[in-house]
């Protein structure tokens, strides 16, 4: 089913009004790698990236713990 213009303007004015946006930049061919790293697990490649953040920041932040 083809999605109306009104239904793809309220989806668009969703996202801006709910989520940051980040562009990545990486070398040719990684982000195919990292596509399929994602897809092996059953996410998809934002999803992937938002665990991989998220889980490299609780890991640094556990170091400082203490400190």
């Amino acid at each position: 089913m083809a999605v109306s213009k009104a239904q793809q303007k309220a989806v668009n004015k969703y996202v801006r009004d709910n989520y940051d946006r980040v562009n990545v930049n990486m070398p040719k061919g990684q982000k195919e790698t990292v596509k399929a790293h994602a897809e092996a697990r059953g996410e998809s490649v934002n999803a992937f990236i938002n665990r991989a953040v998220l889980e490299t920041m609780e890991r640094d932040n556990a170091g400082e713990v203490g400190a």
